[in-house]
C-alpha cells in the first residue's frame, strides 16, 4: 500500500473517532473501554482455562451470565443518573444544583479496573510475570472508585 493509502486510512480512522467523540463524548469512550476490557477478560480467561486443560462450556456460560449482569448494573447506573438529573432540574428546591452524571462514571471505572485485575490474573495463569505494583495499582484504583461514593458509614 502506498503512502496515500495509509493517509486515507488515517483520515478515515480520525474521522470515525471524531464522530464517535462528538456523538458520545468522554462517557462513550469509557463505555467502549469497559466493553473492550470485558471482551479481553473473557478471551484471556478462556485461553488460561484451555492452558490448564479446564475449559468448560458451563463455566464459560457462567462467565457470560456474569457479564450480562454487569451490563444490567451499568444500565441501572445510567438510568439512576438520568433520573437524578431530572429530579435536580425540576424540583424547585434543587434547581440551583447542576447535575449531569456521577453514578455511571464511578460504576464504569470500578468495572474497568475489576476487569483489568481479572485480565492480569488470567495473564499470570497463562504464564506471564505480572508485576506486583501493577496488581496493587489496579486494586487501589478499584478501591478508590468504590470509596468515592458516600455510604451510610461516612
Amino acid at each position: 500500500m502506498d503512502s496515500n493509502g495509509f493517509l486515507t486510512i488515517k483520515i478515515f480512522i480520525t474521522g470515525l473517532c471524531a464522530a464517535f467523540s462528538a456523538a458520545f463524548g468522554w462517557m462513550g469512550w469509557m463505555l467502549l473501554a469497559w466493553v473492550a476490557c470485558m471482551a479481553l477478560d473473557w478471551i484471556t480467561g478462556s485461553v488460561a482455562a484451555c492452558k490448564r486443560g479446564e475449559w468448560s462450556s458451563a463455566v464459560a456460560r457462567e462467565g457470560i451470565f456474569h457479564k450480562a449482569g454487569m451490563i444490567c448494573v451499568v444500565v441501572i447506573a445510567a438510568i439512576s443518573d438520568g433520573v437524578l438529573c431530572i429530579v435536580m432540574e425540576f424540583i424547585p428546591a434543587l434547581a440551583s444544583i447542576h447535575y449531569t452524571t456521577v453514578i455511571l462514571p464511578v460504576v464504569l471505572v470500578w468495572y474497568i479496573f475489576t476487569e483489568l485485575g481479572s485480565v492480569a490474573e488470567n495473564a499470570a495463569a497463562m504464564g506471564a510475570n505480572v508485576p506486583k505494583f501493577l496488581v496493587r495499582i489496579l486494586a487501589a484504583t478499584k478501591q478508590a472508585a468504590e470509596d468515592s461514593v458516600p455510604t451510610d458509614k461516612q
